[in-house]
């Protein structure tokens, strides 16, 4: 049976199926696990990256590369659950399998990295009808690419120790275009190793280092926020004590950074809070691992230095709510009272007893960056009475015409949430 198939088909054919359904399919027949530890070998183990995208030799494919962005499979999704403000609609924009972070070229491709799979898309509303109509794999066999950023005409992507460069990128989309290293400079650890990366108003490409651990005290790098240039030089670190941010951006008037960070486990359903933190300058220290929430004295960690050492949050979030990505509202779509306020997507808890999060808070702030309130803006991914869970937010992205886009990794789809008063 093997014989019948080239590598490339099977490249092609891993490239279309969820990566975590292959995984669950090698043990049963051979062949899939030998295409997996092939792509594994020739993509992971070096700093040259053996890319694959959209082959031409598969029937799946059209001409130009593409996927459809949309199918049949996403209209079964309980869209009616969701629940909004008056007059906000949520819709099915593109499904993307393990949909994590986003990032928009200004011609309007929208970048999508992974987690749990391996690869990195662009997608394309082409008609203009406010629902994508194609989809093209950029990369296979990365290691958690969960960190898309676009610059002057290239996508940038980070695996959890590397950043990877792709030049042109929009001209080269189904052409298995090959990446440059940017840099190979970042630690291998798995644990809190994912990376949302994104290009700040200096230019630099901000990238995260979370903990390796749930709490602990390791080497300097680690729990930070850094910078490079978009060369891979210069690294500097940004910010310290930040346990795991997989969320930052910058306010639109004041160009300062904000970011999100999850919480330590293991103190109860309850405690700690997972964070809203600003940044007024470089060089401060958020408190992890000896201080959470701001006043609340770590148990292992705590004793080593005061709450009053470090920069308390402009808002504590629920605990365990694992907020990611974060936005302020910069279009004109949505009425005026959303305008500069802070969407983010919280993407639920793992093992609180009773589940929390699975879904789109608001922090409304002031001019002097002090929270006027924390509230629930999208909900309904979780059934809070049978605890069963059918979405899990990841980031969210205010498209140009003031509509907002969130990925979702559970449900494998790129919502488009839009306002018709």
């Amino acid at each position: 049976m093997a014989s019948r198939w080239s590598i490339s088909s099977l490249k092609s054919l891993m490239n279309v199926l969820p990566f975590r359904k292959i995984k669950s399919m090698k043990s049963s027949c051979g062949i899939w696990g030998f295409a997996l530890l092939l792509l594994m070998c020739t993509s992971r183990n070096a700093d040259t990256l053996t890319v694959t995208g959209g082959q031409s030799d598969s029937a799946l494919f059209a001409a130009d590369g593409s996927l459809p962005a949309i199918t049949e499979v996403s209209k079964v999704l309980p869209l009616e659950k969701i629940k909004l403000p008056p007059g906000f609609v949520i819709e099915v924009y593109a499904e993307v399998d393990n949909a994590r972070s986003l990032a928009l070229s200004p011609s309007g491709t929208l970048f999508v990295g992974n987690r749990n799979g391996d690869k990195v898309y662009a997608v394309r509303d082409e008609d203009n009808d406010n629902k994508a109509d194609k989809k093209w794999i950029i990369a296979s066999g990365l290691n958690m690419p969960n960190g898309v950023a676009f610059k002057d005409g290239d996508l940038f992507v980070a695996e959890v120790s590397r950043v990877w460069r792709f030049k042109n990128i929009e001209a080269n989309l189904g052409k298995n275009p090959k990446p440059v290293l940017v840099t190979n400079a970042y630690p291998d650890k798995t644990h809190h190793g994912w990376k949302y990366i994104a290009f700040g108003p200096d230019g630099k490409l901000y990238i995260p280092v979370g903990a390796p651990c749930n709490i602990c005290e390791s080497d300097e790098i680690f729990a930070t926020i850094t910078r490079i240039n978009p060369d891979g030089t210069g690294r500097e670190i940004v910010a310290r004590g930040v346990r795991n941010t997989v969320g930052f951006t910058w306010h639109p008037v004041t160009r300062q950074l904000w970011f999100t960070d999850n919480g330590r486990d293991m103190m109860g359903d309850d405690l700690p809070p997972c964070e809203l933190n600003f940044a007024a300058r470089d060089g401060l220290h958020f408190g992890y691992p000896y201080c959470h929430g701001g006043t609340i004295k770590d148990p292992e960690f705590g004793h080593k230095q005061p709450c009053s050492s470090f920069v308390q949050p402009v808002q504590n979030l629920g605990p365990h709510v694992a907020p990611l990505g974060l936005k302020f509202y910069t279009g004109t779509l949505f009425p005026e009272q959303y305008r500069n306020q802070i969407f983010i997507a919280e993407h639920g808890s793992w093992n609180r007893s009773k589940k929390i999060g699975y879904r789109i808070t608001l922090v409304r702030i002031d001019d002097r960056n002090r929270s006027l309130g924390y509230e629930v803006f999208a909900s309904g991914w979780l059934d809070d009475a049978t605890q069963k869970v059918w979405g899990r937010p990841v980031d969210v992205l205010v498209m140009p015409d003031g509509a907002m886009l969130v990925s979702d990794d559970h449900a494998n789809v790129i919502y488009r949430i839009s306002y018709r008063p």
